[in-house]
């Protein structure tokens, strides 16, 4: 293929995609789930390596690299482009209440870590109970809404959370997923391919 034609091919794809994404963005919202939504569908990027490691980050505002991740690091990237950092908001609550996130004794531990708290589902789930709203687990696709919380059991032991957007299946029936399970940062119709064991709704006022 010739350089201008390749460049040419180039320009349209990026386009294409950049308007893909328009298409399910809610022009204008007018509230913080909508907002939640926009950020969730803005970080989508399939090249976002699933990298469960444990990794030293700087506190506040800490990420692991950008092209890397796990399900949690979706959550906590969305809302830090609304201006809330989860991390500084799980690491504040966890150390005034410790006793209130059973899973850290549990892993035997005794004391914060901002480098992983609020990495990991369990203690999201705490946290959002806590400080946001618990909603009824359900199968009724109706009752899950743009921009609140789903946490999964996948396989019975393993932990998953996405955020709910305004897009929906093809087929109309169910909304669909910012989340990631393996495959990168992706919109996915996924909301009952796992066993939903929490749902919530957290909005903090900056």
């Amino acid at each position: 293929m010739k350089p201008f034609y390749f460049l040419l091919t180039v320009i349209a794809f990026f386009i294409c995609g950049q308007n893909q994404q328009e298409n399910v963005l809610i022009q204008n919202p007018k509230t913080f789930e909508e907002r939640l939504s926009n950020a969730a569908i803005s970080i989508i990027d399939k090249n976002v390596v699933y990298t469960p490691d444990y990794v030293s980050i700087k506190y506040p505002n800490g990420d692991v690299p950008a092209k890397t991740g796990v399900c949690t690091d979706v959550v906590i990237r969305a809302y830090r482009k609304l201006g809330i950092d989860l991390q500084k908001e799980v690491h504040e609550d966890i150390k005034a209440n410790f006793n209130k996130y059973p899973n850290l004794k549990k892993w035997g531990l005794k004391t914060t870590d901002t480098n992983i708290d609020h990495r990991r589902v369990p203690n999201l789930e705490v946290f959002f109970e806590r400080k946001g709203k618990k909603l009824a687990v359900t199968q009724n696709s109706n009752d899950y809404k743009t921009g609140e919380i789903v946490t999964w059991m996948i396989g019975g032991k393993l932990p998953h959370i996405g955020i709910i957007t305004n897009k929906k299946s093809s087929d109309g029936k169910r909304p669909m997923i910012v989340h990631n399970v393996g495959g990168g940062q992706v919109l996915e119709d996924c909301l009952f391919s796992y066993d939903i064991v929490g749902h919530f709704r957290y909005y903090k006022q900056v």
